[in-house]
C-alpha cells in the first residue's frame, strides 16, 4: 500500500509527458496525504509535544526555586548566551516521551516503551552533569555505551551489517556486533552534545534527522518506526518552541545525550528492521551531526588537545562568530545566535535528504556521505581562511611528526 502511494520515488511511473507528470504529483500528494493521516500517531505526537512544551514552560517560570542547581552560568569558553539559563530541558522531553508512550498504539508501544528505559542512563548522567556541574565526558560517554548495551539486551537488535563485506563479517559475531552498535550510538549522542551550544540547533538538527528516519522507514512500509520518529520529534518540538529563538531553556547534557542516544538507536533499528535500506541511509541522515564530532577529533588531535577538550572552533561556532555576529553587528546578541540555526539547517538537510532518496543505494550512500565531507571541510576552511582555499586536514600533530 505504501510503495503505491509513493509509486512515484520507485520510478514506476514515466513522467515524461505531462499527463504523467500530473499523475506523478498527483501520487506525491496521495503519499504525502496519507503520512498526515495514517502514519502520524496524532494523539501520542501531541500528548508528548504539549507535555513537553508545559513542562518547559514550568521549568522557565519556576528558576528562581530550582535555579541555584539548574542554571547554566554564562562563564565559560563555549558560553555565549548573556544571562544565566536553567539547562534542565531534557527533564521535559523525557516527561513528554513517557507521558506519550501512555496514549502510543500498542504495536509502537512494545518498541517505544524499551528505547525509553534504555535511553534513562545516558539521560541520568547527563542530568547529573547539569546539577552537579562536575562530571567528566568519559564518564557520560560510557553512561551512554550502557545505554546502547542495554537497549540491545532489550530489544536484541545490534548492527549486524554495513554493507562492507569484511566488516560485515565481524559483526557477525554477536558480540563485536553489540560493542560496535554500543560504541556507534554513543558517537552520536556525544555529536549532539557537541552542536548544542546555540539556540535551537540541537533540537532542531534531530527534529530534521528524525524527519528523515521517519521518512524512510514509511517508504520501506515500516510504519511502526515511522510513527516512533514522529512521537519523538513532538517532545522535540515541545521544548523547541520554548528554546527557540530566545534560549530561555537549554537542552543540558542530559537532555543532548537522551536526544543524541535515541536518534542513534533509531537509526539502528530502521537499519535492521529493513532489508531493503541500506544501513549507510541512518548514517547519512544523521550526517551533520556525526561529520561534526569526526572533524572535531581531528581538529584536536592535530592541536594536541583531549578529544573532550571544548573550544570554539566547531562550524556552527565559526558561523556565529564569522557570519551572523558580522552580518547581524547591529542587531541584539540573541538574534545573532538563533540566526545560526537555520543556516546550519540549510547543510544538514543536504545529507538528509540524499539519505532518503537514495536510501537502498550504499554505494551513492557512501559517496554522498564522502561529498558531504568534503563540502563541511570546504566551508569550514573558508571561515578559518577568509577565502575560499583547499581544505586539507591534518590527523597527526607537530611532536609526532619526523
Amino acid at each position: 500500500m505504501v510503495d503505491a502511494k509513493v509509486a512515484c520515488y520507485h520510478g514506476k511511473l514515466a513522467c515524461g509527458t505531462l499527463q504523467a507528470r500530473i499523475g506523478c504529483a498527483s501520487n506525491v500528494l496521495k503519499g504525502v496525504f496519507y503520512i498526515v493521516l495514517f502514519a502520524i500517531p496524532h494523539l501520542a505526537l501531541t500528548t508528548a509535544g504539549l507535555t513537553s512544551f508545559v513542562i518547559c514552560l514550568a521549568i522557565v517560570w519556576t528558576q528562581h526555586l530550582h535555579g541555584a542547581h539548574t542554571l547554566d552560568s554564562e562563564a565559560g569558553i563555549q558560553k555565549i548566551h548573556e544571562t544565566p539559563t536553567p539547562r534542565i530541558g531534557g527533564v521535559a522531553i523525557l516527561i513528554g516521551l513517557a507521558i506519550g508512550w501512555l496514549f502510543t498504539p500498542k504495536e509502537v508501544a512494545v518498541m517505544l516503551g524499551p528505547i525509553l528505559i534504555a535511553s534513562l542512563p545516558a539521560f541520568f548522567a547527563g542530568v547529573a552533569e547539569d546539577i552537579v556541574k562536575r562530571g567528566r565526558v568519559t564518564e557520560r560517554l560510557f553512561a551512554t555505551f550502557a545505554s546502547g548495551v542495554l537497549a540491545w539486551w532489550l530489544t536484541g537488535d545490534s548492527l549486524t551489517r554495513i554493507g562492507l563485506g569484511g566488516v560485515d563479517w565481524l559483526l557477525a559475531i554477536p558480540v563485536v556486533s553489540v560493542l560496535f552498535t554500543a560504541f556507534a550510538v554513543g558517537g552520536v549522542a556525544n555529536a549532539i552534545n557537541i552542536i548544542d551550544g546555540l539556540n535551537g540547533l540541537a533540537s532542531g538538527t534531530v527534529l530534521l534527522c528524525l524527519s528523515a528516519l521517519g521518512l524512510i522507514s514509511f517508504f520501506a512500509g515500516d510504519a511502526e518506526m515511522a510513527k516512533i520518529c514522529f512521537i519523538f520529534g513532538g517532545a522535540t518540538f515541545g521544548f523547541l518552541v520554548i528554546n527557540y529563538p530566545y534560549g530561555k531553556l537549554f537542552l543540558g547534557d542530559g537532555g543532548a545525550y537522551l536526544l543524541g542516544f535515541v536518534l542513534g538507536w533509531i537509526a539502528v533499528m530502521v537499519a535492521m528492521r529493513n532489508p531493503s535500506v541500506s544501513p549507510w541511509a541512518p548514517m547519512l541522515a544523521c550526517g551533520y551531526p556525526i561529520l561534526e564530532v569526526l572533524f572535531s577529533m581531528a581538529r584536536r588531535r592535530a592541536r594536541t588537545l583531549k578529544l573532550g577538550h571544548p573550544d570554539r572552533l566547531h562550524l556552527h561556532s565559526l558561523v556565529w562568530s564569522r557570519v551572523t555576529r558580522k552580518w547581524l553587528s547591529k542587531s541584539p546578541a540573541v538574534t545573532q545566535n538563533a540566526s545560526v540555526m537555520p543556516l546550519m539547517l540549510l547543510y544538514a538537510a543536504i545529507p538528509a535528504l540524499l539519505a532518503v532518496v537514495f536510501r537502498k543505494n550504499t554505494v551513492v550512500l557512501i559517496a554522498a556521505f564522502i561529498l558531504c565531507g568534503l563540502l563541511y571541510a570546504l566551508i569550514y576552511a573558508r571561515l578559518v581562511h577568509f577565502k575560499w582555499v583547499v581544505p586539507t586536514i591534518r590527523l597527526t600533530n607537530k611532536k609526532d611528526r619526523p
